[in-house]
C-alpha cells in the first residue's frame, strides 16, 4: 500500500503535530500527573516509613520500606512496598530490576528467617536460637583463634596474624558501620577479610 501525502496533508499533519507539543509544554500536559500525585497519597496512608538500604550489590542504594500494622497496639507490622529513596544520593529514588523486585524478596517463602545448623554427619539443617547460633560462631572463632594464631613470623618479627579464619562483610552499610567492621577483624588479626561485591 502507498499512500500519497499531498503538501497541505504534510504541512496539516506537522501543524497539528506542532500545536500538541506546544500545548504539553506549556503546561497542559500535566493532568495525568495531578491525578496520579492526588492518588498515591491514599495507597500508603496508616503505613509507617523507614528508610534502609538495598541488600544487593554494593552499590548500596537507598529504599523506602512502607508497613502496616501499629506495633504498640500489639499488631504484626507487614511490609506491602518497597521503592526508591528519593533524597538518597547513591540512587536518588531510582532501583535496578532486583531493588524494584524487593518486595518479592521480602515476602519469599524460601527465605531464610531463623539460624539453622547442620550437624556433623547429618544430612540436614536444623533450626536453632539466635542465642545459640551466636555462642556457637563465638565458641567456634575463639577455638580456631587460639589454635591458629601466629605472634612472631620466622625472622622473629611481631605480626599477630590470624590466617586460618576470614571474614565476608556487607558492602551496602554505611561507612560506620564498615569502619566498625574493619577495626573489629584487624584487631582481631585477621587477614582474609573481603565484601560481597567482588564475590
Amino acid at each position: 500500500m502507498r499512500m500519497e501525502l499531498s503538501r497541505r496533508q504534510f504541512l496539516g499533519t506537522t501543524g497539528a503535530g506542532l500545536s500538541s507539543t506546544t500545548l504539553l509544554a506549556l503546561g497542559f500536559g500535566d493532568v495525568e500527573a495531578a491525578h496520579a500525585d492526588a492518588i498515591r497519597p491514599f495507597k500508603l496512608v496508616n503505613t509507617t516509613e523507614t528508610r534502609n538500604t538495598c541488600p544487593y550489590c554494593s552499590v548500596a542504594c537507598g529504599i523506602i520500606m512502607y508497613s502496616k500494622g501499629d506495633l504498640k497496639k500489639g499488631e504484626k507490622a507487614e511490609i506491602i512496598h518497597i521503592e526508591g529513596d528519593t533524597d538518597h544520593p547513591t540512587n536518588r529514588g531510582t532501583l535496578c530490576p532486583k531493588g524494584a523486585a524487593l518486595l518479592d524478596f521480602v515476602k519469599a517463602e524460601t527465605r531464610l528467617k531463623i539460624p539453622k545448623i547442620r550437624k556433623p554427619g547429618s544430612d540436614k539443617f536444623e533450626p536453632i536460637s539466635w542465642e545459640a547460633a551466636l555462642d556457637r560462631i563465638a565458641r567456634v572463632l575463639k577455638d580456631d583463634r587460639d589454635k591458629n594464631f601466629i605472634v612472631k613470623n620466622n625472622d622473629g618479627v611481631t605480626v599477630n596474624r590470624w590466617t586460618s579464619s576470614g571474614f565476608l562483610a556487607a558492602s551496602a552499610t554505611t561507612n560506620e558501620t564498615a569502619f566498625c567492621t574493619y577495626k573489629v577483624v584487624r584487631s582481631a588479626g585477621m587477614v582474609v577479610f573481603d565484601n560481597q561485591a567482588r564475590v
